[in-house]
């Protein structure tokens, strides 16, 4: 007869949750601070309990066995579902202090939290924020496993069980090399984009997707030749000349700025767009906090007198509410 199952204790699963992330006991010991020996005790005690090896030793790694991949995803919630217990009564003691976890995505970074941090620090000096710069899909996986609290990205995300509260709506505007667009300082079709090569960001990030959505408006598209992995290379690639490019309104003003040899015009009619907001999970103990640091952020993003339009911003985004100018946001 096999032996009982027992339950394992949260030490032993976040343990095996650590080593589920880094594949090697040396760093994970490091990152729990406690020696190899003793982590590996807690999983071979965990993979007692659950009567399954759960990780396989080679000369230079950990791999996974296909049990070990089903309860780590488990492993996972069940430490995210703790720490909300722990957050939740924090949070009933004193909201707004403590650490928060805040993922926000590379075409967001540079220009949203020079606007933001200092006046949250103000506003909440017992806050810890702590930034994580990722793309969309790594971004939306971190909040949904508890590794991130908050994200900072364009809504709608798409994503199941999230909340999501719009901050601002920016503008596309068109970018290309001084003299290289019709004369004058006004708008400019969109038909234009089919006369120059389209210069956009590597797969994965969410704007790259936007973009084509408005290349594909007018026909135009994406040579693949050249790509950047960030908006500052793509600049620097439009300023030597190879191609144009979009960029919110918001790096425009960091990016392409006078006297950068760039030209930014804005496109006749209904101006491309995206809508950006603050993203959490809708079971969340901390829900009604974020939801109050989404607002202290509208705060900020207003006294910083960024180039955003916030008169749609009290409008819900997902769960039914409006979409981007773009038709999807991630």
């Amino acid at each position: 007869m096999a032996a009982p199952l027992r339950t394992p204790t949260i030490a032993q699963l976040k343990a095996f949750a650590t080593v589920a992330e880094h594949l090697h006991f040396r760093d994970s010991a490091a990152v729990l601070g406690m020696s190899q020996p003793a982590l590996s005790g807690a999983i071979a005690a965990l993979e007692e309990n659950l009567g399954t090896q759960l990780v396989e030793r080679t000369t230079r790694k950990v791999l996974l066995t296909a049990s070990g991949e089903r309860v780590a995803r488990h492993a996972q919630r069940v430490l995210a579902a703790m720490d909300d217990l722990v957050e939740e009564a924090a949070a009933a003691r004193r909201p707004f202090t403590g650490t928060v976890k805040l993922g926000v995505i590379p075409t967001l970074a540079p220009y949203l939290l020079p606007a933001l941090l200092r006046p949250l620090k103000k506003r909440f000096p017992e806050l810890d924020l702590f930034v994580h710069e990722e793309q969309t899909a790594v971004l939306l996986e971190g909040i949904g496993s508890g590794r991130l609290d908050v994200g900072l990205l364009a809504l709608p995300s798409g994503a199941q069980g999230l909340d999501e509260v719009p901050l601002y709506d920016e503008d596309f505007l068109l970018v290309a090399p001084e003299h290289t667009l019709p004369p004058g300082n006004g708008p400019v079709p969109r038909a234009v984009l089919k006369e120059h090569e389209i210069l956009l960001l590597e797969e994965g990030h969410c704007l790259r997707d936007q973009a084509l959505d408005v290349c594909a408006e007018v026909g135009a598209g994406d040579s693949g030749a050249t790509r950047a992995a960030s908006l500052s290379t793509l600049v620097q690639l439009v300023a030597g000349g190879i191609g144009v490019t979009l960029l919110p309104e918001t790096a425009v003003a960091v990016d392409a700025r006078p006297g950068s040899g760039l030209e930014a015009r804005r496109f006749a009619g209904v101006a491309p767009s995206r809508r950006i907001g603050l993203a959490y999970r809708a079971s969340s103990a901390r829900a009604e906090e974020f939801a109050g640091l989404a607002a202290a952020m509208r705060e900020a993003v207003t006294a910083a007198g960024l180039p955003v339009r916030l008169s749609d911003a009290a409008k819900p985004a997902g769960h039914g509410g409006e979409t981007s100018r773009l038709g999807r946001g991630s």
